[in-house]
């Protein structure tokens, strides 16, 4: 047993842990950039900014999420190889729409099919990171555009009345008083986020999904070393334990950055801090 849970396709099992981690890190920072774009963008008083912003708010948010995937990673990928079709092969006459083919240039290709393998592995994770940061950038927006608007009103008025502009009050009031407004609803949102992971397995990412169920199942598609029953059970019961005890972390590290963040804030929490405090 010892020899078989240290073979090499068990190896990349156990980085693909690493995959999850690494996904959760890129996008949690760059989904809550694009939230704050959206919410930014939403509140303008520029109409068509603001239309722009309050759209990609509701479309985003308004198509289930394996349908959005599944749909915007092809896209995505097409959108990239049409640009460089036409740069690099201005004198290609054919369609690149033949029926339901999406036909270019070897040199067009994304990635090259010359490419390393780890290449081709990086160029599909980017995507799966991409579509994850605007998908919950989406809800992301949402939540801070709500936290924004939550900022008591008599504070942006006597910001007013000091000489504040629009923009000095929004940077020194409003961001720094949303946070806490915002927290609980982006704490909800991480871990929708950490469920979603299991999505990379339906993006061709080989994630911890993929390699459970190759692992686990009876017959793989291509392993075959090690005929065993059944044993998919257990291999999601290890995925089972490792999802509940990112759980658990998060919630841990979400409850102290809320009480630092309440921490002298005109809310019930800073009131309650500074009552334990005297």
């Amino acid at each position: 047993m010892s020899c078989y849970l240290t073979t090499g396709k068990h190896m990349n099992f156990y980085v693909s842990f690493g995959t999850v981690l690494l996904l959760l890190a890129i996008t949690a920072p760059l989904a809550l950039s694009f939230g704050f774009g959206g919410a930014m963008a939403a509140r303008s008083r520029i109409a068509p900014l603001s239309w722009f912003g309050k759209g990609y708010i509701a479309i985003v948010r308004g198509v289930p999420d394996i349908a959005f995937f599944l749909f915007f990673v092809i896209a995505l990928d097409q959108a990239f190889e049409y640009i460089r079709h036409h740069v690099k092969c201005p004198d290609w006459t054919d369609p690149i729409r033949q029926g339901t083919d999406f036909i270019v240039c070897a040199e067009a290709k994304l990635p090259l099919g010359n490419a390393p393998q780890w290449v081709h592995e990086a160029y599909g994770f980017s995507l799966a990171v991409l579509t994850f940061a605007i998908v919950f950038g989406a809800f992301a927006a949402n939540v801070l555009f709500g936290a924004m608007r939550a900022v008591p009103k008599a504070q942006l008025e006597t910001a007013e009345a000091y000489g504040m502009t629009r923009r000095q009050t929004f940077w020194r009031i409003v961001v720094p008083q949303m946070w806490v407004y915002a927290l609980p609803g982006l704490g909800n949102l991480w871990m929708v986020l950490t469920k979603a992971t299991p999505l990379l397995f339906l993006l061709g990412v080989e994630d911890i999904v993929y390699w459970a169920r190759e692992l686990g199942g009876i017959k793989g598609e291509r392993f075959t070393d090690y005929p065993h029953g059944d044993w998919r059970m257990w291999y999601f019961l290890v995925l089972l334990v490792f999802y509940l005890g990112l759980t658990r972390v998060s919630e841990v590290v979400l409850a102290r950055l809320m009480r630092r963040l309440t921490r002298g804030q005109a809310t019930a929490g800073g009131e309650a801090q500074r009552k334990a405090a005297a």
